[in-house]
């Protein structure tokens, strides 16, 4: 199983490649969503576009985000129980709730929103309100992505919870 900790590092980077590119992306929306204000408020001159904008980019950050997520253990879980468990006790946690719950969850989302992603692309799906922004599809393209890296991120930490089962603490996340 070891062989397989460079195939972890190598996704907990992709991950953190992905995490860095939402805190930017975080910063774009703050200024999209000030721009829109500004126009709206003080020039009295808003946008369908800029408001679809908006909340596209806040979608796709929190969708693109969720496997750097789980590579820096942000998800939620009761800490209360898993706090004082031992390092065995909390890498079994890990590998059962990854294999019952998370990969399982993560392949459903990506099968069935693929062919949501795949209609909206084919007939081209956009806005339906005027001035709205075209090729929605780019925002239902993140559902599959975004679970897929969160996907990813599950395999990678499965080898760090089996290896420090093996008792390699030092691969423990």
């Amino acid at each position: 199983m070891r062989f397989l900790l460079p195939v972890s590092a190598w996704i907990d980077k992709v991950n953190e490649k992905f995490g860095y590119a939402s805190a930017f992306l975080t910063l774009f929306l703050v200024l999209v969503t000030a721009t829109d204000v500004t126009l709206r408020y003080l020039f009295r001159a808003g946008s369908v576009a800029f408001q679809e904008l908006e909340w596209h980019l806040y979608a796709a950050n929190f969708i693109m985000a969720a496997g750097w997520t789980m590579l820096k253990d942000g998800h939620v879980r009761i800490d209360i129980l898993y706090s004082g468990l031992s390092p065995q006790k909390k890498a079994l946690i890990d590998l059962l709730g990854i294999l019952i719950f998370c990969i399982p969850f993560c392949l459903i989302v990506i099968v069935t929103s693929w062919t949501f992603f795949f209609n909206a692309w084919v007939i081209g799906e956009g806005s339906p309100d005027p001035g709205g922004l075209p090729a929605r599809y780019l925002l239902k393209a993140t559902i599959p992505a975004g679970f897929s890296l969160v996907l990813f991120q599950a395999f990678s930490q499965l080898v760090k919870a089996f290896m420090a089962l093996r008792g390699n603490e030092d691969v423990r996340p």
